[in-house]
Order: C-alpha cells, then structure tokens, then sequence
C-alpha cells in the first residue's frame, strides 16, 4: 500500500495529462492520483487571466479541500498568427464542451491561407508553442512553488500520430520531424512544455521532497 509520501496529487481530469504525469513522475516512484480518485472535490472554474493564475487557483482549491499537497497544471496552444490564441482557452477554445477534433477544426479554420512556413513536405500555418505552468501547493505549511516550460513548433493542417492528445496531432516538431501526436512518450517528455515545467519543478525541489 502506498504511504502519502509516496503519491502526488495531480488536479486534473485530464487523463491525457495524468498519463504523462505518472510516466514522468514514475523514476521517482511515485504514484499520480487525480481528480478522479476524490469524486467530491469541488468543481475549479478556470477563469484566470494566465496560465499561472489557473494552475494556482486549481491548486490552493484541490489542496484545501483535501488538506493535502497538490500540484496543479494549466498549459494550452499560444499560435503567432491569432495573436497567442487560444491560449487560457485552449481546451475550450471551440466551446465549452468542446472536443479535441472540434478545437482543432477551429483553429484550422483560423489559419485557412495563412500558410507560412518552409517547404519541407508539411504545410505549415504559423508558429506556435505549447506553453505549461506547473504549481506546487502544500496547504499544511502554505509554500507554494511554480515553474513554466515551453515546447516551440508549427501548426500543420497535416493531422498525423494517436498518440498525445489535444492539438498535438497538428503540432508539428521541426527538431524530429514529426507532430507531437507521433512522438514516443519518452521523445515528448524530453522536449514537450510539460516536460520541462516538470524538470524545472523538480531542480527547485529536490526529488526527495516531491
């Protein structure tokens, strides 16, 4: 049975997002739970101005509620060409009960004739970049810590890939030749915005302190 030093609370229900997760968190010996497994938590309105805002809200709410450390994520697509759009609204960004499919249709939409990139096999849109604030709430003592990655690469009207989720399968990786959505777990933990918030969260800490 786990002890509570060996579990990280993630607040999310996200499952693309809790697999990453514990695949990152899985050399630490760690086990990930979710808003999944407290079914009673209250509901967190993401209504904050950035991604810092939403991931500390989500935080403080999920880690008061439970009296237990929380680490709460909000990440989301900033594409040049729509001025950092969808950004806070990434995961909403064609409705609040939007799917992947539906978010992606829209903002091919958006980009239809803007096409800007190279020639290298793949009609590319715009820059763009996937952007991850991460925040560490331990309510016990209030310290709260946070950290930001980013993931740089291009729009592609060319979906490819089943793996990732949300708009990967349209953000193309020039580094690998490849959307996100074709990425191994691994090859995307090393260079994905989550990744490297992580990472960062991480050196602040200490591993034996996560």
């Amino acid at each position: 049975m786990s002890s509570q030093k060996d579990i990280v609370i993630v607040a999310t229900k996200n499952k693309g997002k809790v697999r990453e997760f514990a695949h990152a968190l899985a050399p630490f010996n760690k086990e990930v739970k979710s808003m999944f497994d407290y079914p009673d938590l209250p509901e967190v309105v993401e209504d904050g101005a950035t991604f810092s805002d939403n991931a500390l809200k989500k935080a403080r709410t999920v880690g008061d509620a439970l009296g237990l450390p929380v680490l709460a994520d909000d990440s989301g697509l900033c594409v040049d060409l729509l001025g950092g759009a969808p950004g806070v609204y990434s995961a909403r960004f064609a409705g609040e009960d939007a799917t992947d499919e539906d978010n992606i249709e829209k903002l091919l939409e958006q980009l239809e004739g803007a096409q800007q990139g190279d020639d290298t096999g793949q009609p590319l849109l715009s820059p763009a970049r996937f952007v991850c604030s991460l925040v560490l709430y331990d309510p016990q003592t209030g310290r709260t810590l946070e950290a930001s990655g980013e993931a740089e690469g291009w729009i592609t009207t060319e979906r490819a890939g089943n793996g990732g989720f949300g708009y990967d399968p349209v953000f193309y990786v020039p580094a690998y030749e490849k959307t996100m959505a074709e990425l191994t777990m691994e090859e995307k933990q090393s260079i994905s915005h989550r990744g490297a918030a992580l990472r960062s969260l991480v050196q602040q800490l200490g591993s034996h302190e996560l």
